[in-house]
């Protein structure tokens, strides 16, 4: 069977959410990093000490999962729900193959160490 990386870059606030909904359709594990990215945002302004600045780089998160291919259309629902605020900037998933994984303490390949 063939495995998948989804990652998910969203906004912090909707991480917890994001997290619940993932763990209710059977996902037990995720890596999650606290990310900086700009996309049709291209940032915005802001006044500090009565200088305004421009802040390039908006605060995300990157939450990564390895999945069986079979159950990546429902993550991709439980994300897309869960992160979903309407507004610009709600964020983006990728979808990659990934070719092999080990659990490091065990030894376990591929499917048994996800």
């Amino acid at each position: 069977m063939t495995m998948k990386q989804i990652t998910a870059i969203i906004k912090p606030f909707k991480l917890e959410e994001v997290r619940e909904a993932l763990a209710e359709v059977g996902v037990t594990g995720l890596t999650v990093t606290e990310v900086k990215g700009f996309g049709r945002q291209k940032g915005h302004t802001e006044l500090y000490r009565g200088a305004e600045y421009v802040v390039d780089f908006l605060p995300k998160v990157k939450v990564e999962i390895v999945v069986k291919g079979g159950d990546v259309d429902r993550c991709l629902e439980a994300i897309v729900k869960a992160a979903h605020t309407g507004k610009i900037g709600d964020g983006k998933i990728f979808v990659t193959p990934v070719e092999q994984v080990i659990r490091i303490r065990t030894g376990e390949t591929d499917e048994n160490a996800v």
